[in-house]
């Protein structure tokens, strides 16, 4: 039997959400292997506190899920471990099994087998599950699947038709939540999730900006509309995207999520996402910033050349008859909501390019990501440019681009150090102050072409 060797990025596609938190305390993963099929995979640890290695064997349960089937401790050499791992490997694969039963008979959840007719599909569903170019996403989701847990009930209904947005949101905030080894807790139906680490908890809710009823999603491409004029631009951006942002938070604000008895005490965070048009969350996430904080920013360069930025205070956001006062973090009940959680990249294409790193991949797909990120030099005024081919050799994690907006009225602040990963911004005498990963892209598309 071929034994091979797998890298991380593997490794977690088809493994991570079976791992405990836990064993970072005590652990540290250096190899990763599988047979031929990866029907099984294993891998070998550092016991930290022994100081010597640790074999792990994994192979799917009823379920679909990888389980461990096999361990080995105190073992005093890594090639010792990596020997034991090899031939331990073969000798649960010598009868070619593929499942390895745990007694566990509960059922996993089948996203793609339809549940409702094709013409009630949501388009990016239907697109999800037939085009060659979102193959690396069909594989990743379905890795993820068999763990999900549905809470309500009505997950894959939703998936399949008119929540697509809003389920798959949830699906990334899940994925990133076990990436940051957090203890995840889906015992209650709101909110979304219950996190824990370090004997700290966060509850946190997810919701979207959802689409614009005069812009469907459409299967097909439709052709671009007129260019927008700079004072379009320039209103949309002040006035009718907070108000789009504004509306699902508020809604959220009047649920109250903090009087559940599950809740109180806990820091709350709402997380979310802008669906309202195509590409839409690729260039409003200022406009949320300044919704939050009811504040937008100014800059100049001093005499010294320089890099200055001026605070300046927005008290409305008003479009037609429709007005609503800016600064959510400011509104009465906004106390008790202790960080707003944003991404722009919530979308089947992180899927996408998170599968093809793995090693999920269409035969005659080539993958191109460009997008920009942030510059670190203090003088710097705009973003940078990147763009890379995306295959085995990338390292996107689910936790970039994510950033957290603090409350600096909140009841309960967030431990930031459950959320290591991420950019953190705070508010503090008119200004924002902002933490960020080395790399924190802002927005970035995927170009999926089909060589044939």
């Amino acid at each position: 039997m071929q034994i091979k060797r797998i890298d991380l990025k593997r490794f977690n596609a088809l493994a991570a959400h079976t791992r405990s938190p836990a064993a970072a305390f005590v652990s540290q993963e250096l190899d990763w292997f599988a047979n031929e099929d990866e029907s099984l995979i294993a891998t070998l640890m550092l016991d930290t506190i022994d100081n010597d290695y640790v074999g792990v064997i994994l192979g799917r349960d009823e379920g679909g899920r990888f389980r461990c089937i096999d361990v080995e401790a105190s073992i005093p050499t890594k090639d010792d471990a990596a020997t034991w791992i090899q031939r331990t490997i073969a000798w649960h694969g010598r009868d070619a099994q593929r499942v390895f039963p745990q007694g566990d008979k509960s059922k996993p959840l089948d996203f793609f087998t339809p549940v409702v007719s094709y013409e009630k599909m949501h388009p990016s569903f239907a697109k999800l599950c037939q085009s060659e170019a979102f193959v690396p996403a069909r594989r990743q989701i379905a890795e993820i699947m068999p763990y999900y847990v549905d809470v309500d009930g009505n997950f894959i209904e939703q998936f399949q038709t008119s929540g697509f947005d809003a389920r798959l949101w949830e699906l990334y905030l899940h994925s990133y939540l076990v990436e940051e080894q957090l203890f995840l807790d889906r015992e209650h139906d709101r909110p979304d999730f219950l996190v824990t680490k370090y004997g700290k908890s966060v509850a946190i809710e997810a919701t979207i900006v959802g689409r614009r009823a005069d812009k469907p999603v459409s299967y097909f491409k439709v052709a671009p509309s007129i260019p927008e004029s700079e004072d379009e631009v320039k209103r949309r951006h002040d006035d009718e995207i907070p108000i789009r942002f504004g509306s699902p938070l508020f809604t959220k604000l009047q649920k109250r999520y903090w009087e559940l008895d599950h809740v109180k005490g806990l820091p709350l965070v709402f997380a979310i996402a802008d669906f309202h048009d195509d590409q839409s969350m690729t260039w409003t996430s200022t406009a949320l910033i300044n919704y939050l904080y009811g504040v937008k920013h100014d800059f100049h360069f001093d005499d010294n050349g320089q890099l200055a930025i001026t605070p300046l205070k927005i008290e409305k956001h008003k479009v037609g008859n429709k007005e609503i006062p800016s600064g959510f973090f400011f509104q009465p009940d906004a106390e008790n909501i202790s960080a707003v959680l944003f991404s722009a990249s919530g979308t089947i294409s992180k899927f996408n390019r998170m599968g093809r790193q793995a090693g999920f991949k269409a035969p005659s797909l080539v993958m191109i990501r460009v997008g920009t990120h942030h510059d670190h030099d203090p003088n710097a005024h705009l973003p940078r440019p990147f763009k890379y081919i995306v295959d085995e050799s990338s390292n996107e994690t689910w936790a970039e681009g994510v950033s957290m907006f603090h409350n600096p009225n909140a009841l309960r602040p967030v431990p930031r150090e459950l959320f290591p990963s991420i950019a953190h911004h705070t508010f503090k005498d008119g200004q924002i102050h902002s933490v960020l990963p080395e790399f924190h892209p802002y927005a970035s598309f995927t170009l999926n072409l089909i060589a044939k």
